[in-house]
């Protein structure tokens, strides 16, 4: 993907949010559908880290979320904004 990944807020190590941003990236290669994005990269992370992550793909959205210490991250990969967190 030739667009470049802009971090805009994140509390996560480096090799977390560098997974994050290569799932994100795969996930947008293989589905159109923003719901469908987002099904992807939680079940990635689930899968990867535990369960209760939780994913939030779109163009326009504000958030205010709980999140546990070390498992935040908010990115844009072109227009598309991800927010992927742990919580609970």
């Amino acid at each position: 993907m030739a667009e470049k990944p802009i971090v805009k807020n994140v509390d996560m190590n480096e090799e977390m949010q560098q997974e994050a941003i290569e799932c994100a990236q795969a996930a947008l290669e293989k589905y159109n559908i923003e719901k469908d994005i987002a099904a992807y990269i939680k079940r990635e992370f689930d899968k990867k880290h535990g369960v209760t992550w939780h994913c939030i793909v779109g163009r326009n959205f504000g958030s205010y979320v709980t999140h546990e210490t070390k498992h935040f991250i908010y990115f844009y990969i072109g227009q598309i904004a991800i927010l992927l967190f742990k919580s609970g």
